[in-house]
């Protein structure tokens, strides 16, 4: 898609060449019958009776309380939907077709990740450094927190990503 991709922005992403790097080739899968979890209306329970585990990881105070239960309907409706399921079915055929696969060098790449603790000597920061050395045009991010770092740093995140994108111009 070269000529509609202009850059890549990365939260976290997971890349085909993790698995090696980490030494981890326990990719997940999903059963076919939660693809109905949905339409039945189990993820609805699960958004009300658990919503600690599918609401925006943050601080008191940062989403309102509509905001909050938009995001309980929207996990309700959408949560483990059949393309959920067969997405991620499809994570190891993805991991093998695309393993040897790299960012093109002109190809401008930001990519912010959380601060975390080291595997066996092994951090996802060395990990993206190794991925962004031979691009052109690249930034890595580190923040403090989880996985989904834009639900506790999207201020930041933002304004990162408008310098970057400044940069390029």
């Amino acid at each position: 898609y070269s000529e509609e991709v202009k850059a890549i922005i990365g939260i976290d992403p997971t890349l085909p060449q993790m698995s090696e790097y980490f030494g981890d080739d326990v990719f997940p899968t999903m059963p076919k019958y939660t693809e109905y979890m949905a339409p039945i209306g189990i993820a609805r329970l699960l958004a009300y009776v658990t919503p600690d585990n599918i609401l925006p990881l943050s601080e008191k105070g940062t989403y309102t309380e509509v905001n909050l239960k938009m995001a309980k309907s929207i996990v309700a409706a959408k949560y483990i939907n059949k393309a959920v399921v067969k997405e991620t079915n499809e994570i190891k055929n993805n991991f093998d077709l695309t393993t040897n696969m790299t960012f093109p060098s002109d190809l401008p790449v930001m990519i912010f990740t959380p601060k975390e603790q080291y595997v066996e000597g092994k951090s996802k920061i060395d990990f993206y450094n190794t991925q962004l050395q031979n691009i052109k045009n690249n930034k890595l991010v580190v923040l403090e927190g989880q996985h989904y770092l834009h639900w506790t740093h999207y201020k930041e995140m933002s304004e990162n990503l408008n310098e970057f994108v400044e940069g390029l111009k």
